[in-house]
């Protein structure tokens, strides 16, 4: 039976499956990397060592695990954090660690900038998103004004994906999907990139545009030597992980939504039409002629890894989430602010903080950890009312990722939103979504076939929760009210 590999690189795990045409798992793999925080507000990753160090890891594991000859597998797909930016040399090494996603805000001074000299309006209509820490052409900008030498040896400013892509097959692409995040460089009405808005960057120092189930090249011999696959075998463009995620659980048509548990929840709904709004982000889907919006917290699994680690170091997520569930709904009025990373959407605030408000000396560590799913919750209920009122209400709520096994965050999450939640039957992530994603490249499978290799298993209700009543519309206000006690503290810094 033909196989198609699945490859995902995450914040902190790489994980790799390998599945058979009809869906299913032959085999799993992952190994675990660390994010490098250098500096406040800095995030990276290892090119070589984190990314394409884990993927030769993960597919030696899978062909060693299944057994299977390399030549069984028909294509491979990968996905990867994003939006990142790596510049490379002429020779297609790093010259520096991956700059990661909207988690890294050292380009803050950048964005101001821009937006002064290009002004917000036009960067939104022409690229569909304002400029957030979550674009790439302010950081690529970062290195051209504070790390000269270097951005004079760039020959190629890469992504994540489009840097997995090339160490497979030696060319250089990204897909639209992934691309559009590299504002204000992407003009999402020509699907093409612009120099229209800023002299950032030559533009022939960009991948190649593609979507993502379009074929970018066939692994090559030395790839081949270190990975263990066939050389010739044919790899996609990719995309970002969140995207391959989205694929995995049956986001197909518009009005359907991911909501993605993962280091940070990230939620993508594919729309009929674009949706431009500057609290959200926009791009392209992976096939033509639909759309996505997206949104995305900061920190939601790692404020409960923070959480853990911090203060509760001798108990497991099991003994903490029991804890939780006995603390009762509201956490005995105890509010968290989850923003230990500042906040992406739809604050788009780097400077916010996080906070607990309201303790006292009746509160313990169950409550405190309540508060932590609870606050993550709020900020999803926060996406969602941003939603609404650009009327792109979803229809259809999948979640994904390893906090839908914690019942507590998923349930206050749904009696927050108000949305039902539907977990399908295989929770494994990008990596899936990306085997399906190659099978479809290759002529193996249908996009609306996913949910035969996925179907929904079960599902989460929302309920009223008084408590939420009262306490929901006061943590929108403690943000409103502190802000510039957050901005101040970080000034300070």
């Amino acid at each position: 039976m033909t196989h198609t590999l699945g490859i995902d690189i995450g914040t902190f795990e790489t994980k790799g499956v390998l599945v058979a045409e009809d869906g299913t798992i032959t085999a799993t793999a992952s190994r675990p990397h660390k994010m490098l925080v250098p500096r406040p507000g800095w995030a990276e990753h290892r090119a070589d060592g984190d990314w394409w160090g884990d993927f030769v890891h993960v597919t030696r594991a899978l062909l060693a695990q299944s057994g299977l000859d390399p030549r069984q597998i028909k294509a491979v797909a990968c996905s990867a954090i994003g939006p990142c930016m790596l510049p490379v040399d002429a020779a297609g090494a790093p010259l520096m660690n991956g700059v990661l996603y909207g988690v890294d805000t050292r380009a803050t001074a950048q964005i101001a900038s821009l937006n002064a000299a290009i002004g917000e309006d036009v960067i939104l209509a022409t690229c569909g998103n304002a400029l957030t820490s979550q674009s790439v052409g302010p950081k690529i900008l970062w290195l051209k004004e504070t790390q000269p030498d270097l951005f004079a040896r760039t020959a190629k400013v890469l992504t994540s994906t489009s840097y997995l892509t090339w160490k497979l097959t030696g060319a250089y692409a990204i897909d639209h999907y992934t691309a559009a995040n590299f504002s204000p460089l992407y003009d999402v009405n020509r699907l093409d990139w612009t120099p229209d808005l800023a002299d950032i960057l030559p533009l022939d120092r960009l991948p190649r545009l593609m979507w993502s189930t379009d074929i970018a090249g066939h692994v090559t011999a030395a790839a081949a030597a270190e990975t263990g696959l066939a050389e010739g075998t044919p790899v996609t463009c990719g995309t970002i992980d969140a995207a391959a995620e989205a694929v995995s659980v049956g986001v197909q048509g518009p009005g359907e939504m991911m909501l993605m548990y993962g280091s940070t929840i990230f939620i993508i709904q594919v729309t009929a039409a674009p949706v431009r709004d500057a609290r959200l982000w926009y791009a392209p889907w992976l096939f033509p002629g639909l759309h996505a919006s997206m949104a995305g917290l900061a920190t939601s699994g790692t404020l409960t890894h923070w959480f853990r680690d911090q203060l509760a170091r001798e108990a497991d997520f099991a003994v903490l989430a029991a804890e939780a569930e006995a603390s009762p709904k509201g956490a005995k009025g105890l509010i968290c602010l989850p923003y230990f990373s500042g906040e992406r959407t739809p604050i788009h605030d780097p400077l916010a903080k996080g906070a607990f408000f309201g303790l006292d000396l009746t509160h313990n560590r169950a409550d405190l950890y309540r508060a932590v799913l609870e606050g993550i919750a709020m900020g999803t209920a926060h996406v969602f009312d941003t939603y609404a009122e650009v009327g792109a209400v979803p229809e259809r709520v999948l979640a994904v990722g390893g906090g839908t096994k914690n019942a507590v965050w998923m349930q206050a999450t749904s009696d927050l939103t108000g949305a039902r939640q539907l977990v399908c039957d295989k929770t494994i992530g990008a990596s899936y979504g990306d085997a399906f994603l190659a099978a479809v490249a290759v002529g193996a499978a249908m996009p609306e076939e996913i949910g035969r290799w996925n179907p929904v298993a079960r599902m989460v209700t929302p309920n009223h929760v008084a408590a939420y009543a009262t306490a929901y519309p006061l943590w929108k206000r403690l943000y409103a009210q502190t802000a510039d006690i957050a901005h101040a503290l970080g000034s300070a810094g």
